[in-house]
């Protein structure tokens, strides 16, 4: 095949997605590679300590990149198959090892500490000294101080790594994939909502079903699965004990045992991180990790913790009991167990609120949502979102949007794609915003910045348009918050521009400030409208969606702070050659911080895929991190007050320039205060949770 007809060696416009095979992958990546180590080679051998010497030829390798191992990466997540599969893992090791080797190019570290060290580099900008200076700590940490088999072993480790990391993922793939519940008794599903046994009727139909069999979303069969658009709303409707007990044991040991298990992935890679850390000099790799954090250290990550858990506790005691009644009382013999908690959750909301998520989806149906997202952020942001006046724009599925952001000035300022819906065959869970491309200055003119927002939201049923949960919603406005970030900057320089460049710790505040909006009367009623007779969703109902906000949320709160104490025990305390297993330790972390005594078969360390083979390790506490500075910047809207248009059109100008223009190119400490004037206190995060006593 001839690299010249070969989609992924485009190095301009947008990929060609209706073009993109898993045939491409292994000649693309392996041209490319050489593409650029030629390219490094010259770097070497004529280094120039000035921005324009060395940094700008740096920043410029990247571009090969972001069209051939940035696409894949995209595809492998949202159109996995087992032919891209292979092609990725073939050439991984080697994108590893150039990864690693640049990295480590003790030329280039050199050159960037004489260039620190220089008169230029007090005359440089922001972002170019932060991008420098996080250079030279990015080559530390990648081992480019480290000789003969310090070296070897550390390259091994990081290699050894990447390859669990992936194995991590795709096992928790296959056992999500590999579970099923048929359900062939119309009884059993007495009291699922209509979507629920829409989507098992299909989800039957489609795996399970003779060619051309129709789904019979009221007779059945229908198909349970761990996907949670399935098997989330099944634990809070299904009235058959057993099934809810099966499905939940299935989920709590997904991945720990088979062909699919984790577990020795676990203990390898706790191992391989503490090795890897205490040959860079650190204790442990919590401490590694934090070095490039937003939060100072371990210390100020766990004072957190109790600034947030202390209060939380004596709410999340209370919701227990009131769980363990509303079952007593409702005829359940049994003691309450976890499969029955979110059941049992759900009918408590329903008495309490006197609403279900289904009565609720028909006022959130996918353009409207869109339109009352739009509208907030045009608000807020003085932007205006438009599909795409781009013609013929490449898609790997047919259901992809894509649009274009303007300015005040009406001039297009970025784009990007949203991809909605669940497609569990072939797209990972979650929901995630990625950069397909970063704002940067080519041949003398501004790049504009490409975004992917990816969704798994409920599919389009029967010609209806996809009605969303409100959970879905909030979800949406989580990933354009993130997306905000990546497209509304104004930094140049590449690698400090949008997320590029900002702690990890900081990086979900855009995210989950969004959120908030979603409790604001004017932006929900004005996004609500029902599908078929676009009626405003009732005020009723409004008033038990707020009131609803923080039901249970003390349990939420303990569940979370629960996932990060454990994530840091393993990266900091935790004895990695000692007896104890990380199961132990993390259900001895559960019995401590939860309120419900750990399931005796629960194995959820296997599929804890956000530390196990996401960017989270030592890393999940940045949730909370990032929960306390959205809340608190949230307030400052509330303190102006949310019904004063001016203040706050003033103030989302202000966030608009600060938190979502600046990027990378200052501390994110600094760009808080920018914005706030302060910094950030956990005040505001217990007040919005209903937690202050």
């Amino acid at each position: 095949m001839s690299l010249q007809n070969n989609p992924l060696m485009a190095r301009e416009g947008l990929p060609r997605f209706d073009l993109i095979t898993p045939e491409h992958v292994v000649p693309a990546m392996e041209a490319t590679l050489v593409e650029v180590e030629n390219r490094l080679q010259q770097i070497e051998a004529n280094i120039v300590p000035t921005w324009e010497g060395l940094c700008q030829p740096l920043e410029d390798l990247d571009l090969p990149f972001e069209y051939t191992w940035g696409v894949i990466n995209h595809l492998v997540s949202v159109k996995n198959s087992d032919a891209l599969r292979k092609a990725h893992q073939e050439v991984l090791p080697k994108v590893i090892g150039f990864s690693l080797r640049m990295s480590q190019s003790k030329p280039v570290y050199e050159g960037l500490k004489k260039l620190r060290a220089s008169a230029e580099y007090e005359k440089l900008n922001d972002a170019r000294k932060r991008i420098i200076e996080k250079k030279i700590k990015s080559a530390e940490h990648a081992g480019v101080g480290l000789e003969g088999a310090a070296k070897e072993r550390f390259n091994e480790i990081i290699n050894r790594k990447s390859k669990l990391g992936t194995d991590f993922s795709n096992n928790v793939l296959d056992a999500t994939k590999a579970y099923e519940l048929i359900i062939t008794s119309k009884a059993d599903t007495e009291g699922w909502p209509s979507n629920l046994k829409q989507l098992a009727a299909q989800s039957y139909a489609k795996e399970k079903g003779q060619p051309g069999q129709k789904a019979d979303p009221e007779n059945g069969p229908w198909r349970i699965t761990l996907d949670y658009p399935s098997s989330g709303p099944f634990l809070q409707h299904s009235r058959n004990r057993e099934h809810r007990q099966q499905v939940y044991h299935a989920m709590m040991t997904r991945a720990s045992n088979g062909k699919f298990d984790n577990s020795e992935i676990i203990s390898e890679l706790l191992k391989l991180r503490r090795e890897e850390a205490q040959i860079l000099g650190f204790k442990t790799f919590a401490e590694l990790s934090l070095d490039t954090k937003m939060a100072p250290g371990v210390a100020a990550v766990e004072k957190m913790f109790q600034e947030l858990e202390k209060p939380a506790r004596p709410f999340a005691e209370k919701e227990l009991a009131e769980l363990k009644k509303m079952a007593a009382d409702s005829g359940q013999k049994e003691p309450l167990a976890h499969w029955d908690a979110a059941f049992w959750s759900e009918r408590l909301r329903e008495k309490l609120y006197d609403y279900t998520d289904e009565q609720l989806r028909p006022y959130f149906p996918l353009p409207r949502v869109l339109d009352g997202l739009f509208s907030l952020s045009e608000r807020l942001f003085g932007i205006k979102i438009v599909k795409s006046a781009m013609q013929d724009v490449p898609k790997w599925h047919e259901d992809i949007e894509f649009f274009d952001i303007n300015n005040e000035k009406e001039q297009t300022i970025a784009h990007f794609y949203l991809d909605p819906y669940s497609r569990p065959a072939e797209k990972r869970g979650g929901a995630w915003m990625n950069e397909c491309f970063g704002r940067r200055i080519i041949s003398g003119k501004v790049r504009l910045p490409v975004i992917y927002l990816v969704c798994n939201g409920t599919p389009p049923i029967d010609g209806r348009p996809s009605l969303m949960s409100f959970g879905e919603v909030t979800t949406l406005f989580h990933e354009f918050g993130h997306g905000s970030q990546g497209m509304l900057t104004v930094i140049d320089e590449a690698e400090a521009a949008g997320i590029n460049g900002v702690e990890w710790d900081a990086v979900e505040l855009a995210s989950q400030f969004m959120e908030n909006w979603c409790y604001n009367r004017p932006t929900l009623l004005g996004m609500a409208k029902h599908y078929e007779t676009g009626e405003t969703l009732p005020e009723d109902l409004f008033k038990k969606i707020t009131a609803a906000k923080n039901f249970r949320s003390g349990s939420a709160m303990l569940r979370q702070l629960e996932f990060g104490k454990t994530d840091m025990f393993l990266h900091h305390y935790f004895d990695v050659n000692g007896s104890e297993s990380p199961f132990v330790a993390a259900r001895r972390i559960a019995a401590e911080t939860a309120v419900m005594p750990p399931y005796e078969h629960e194995r959820f360390l296997c599929s804890f895929t956000h530390i196990f083979s996401g960017g989270y390790s030592a890393g999940y506490y940045s949730y909370k991190w990032a929960e306390v500075l959205s809340a608190d910047a949230f307030a400052a809207f509330e303190e102006a007050g949310l019904d004063n248009e001016d203040a706050v059109k003033k103030l989302g100008r202000k966030y608009r320039d600060t938190v979502l223009s600046l990027g990378g190119s200052k501390h994110p400490i600094e760009v808080y205060r920018m914005f706030r004037g302060r910094d950030a206190s956990t005040e505001a995060l217990l007040r919005h949770s209903g937690l202050k006593g």
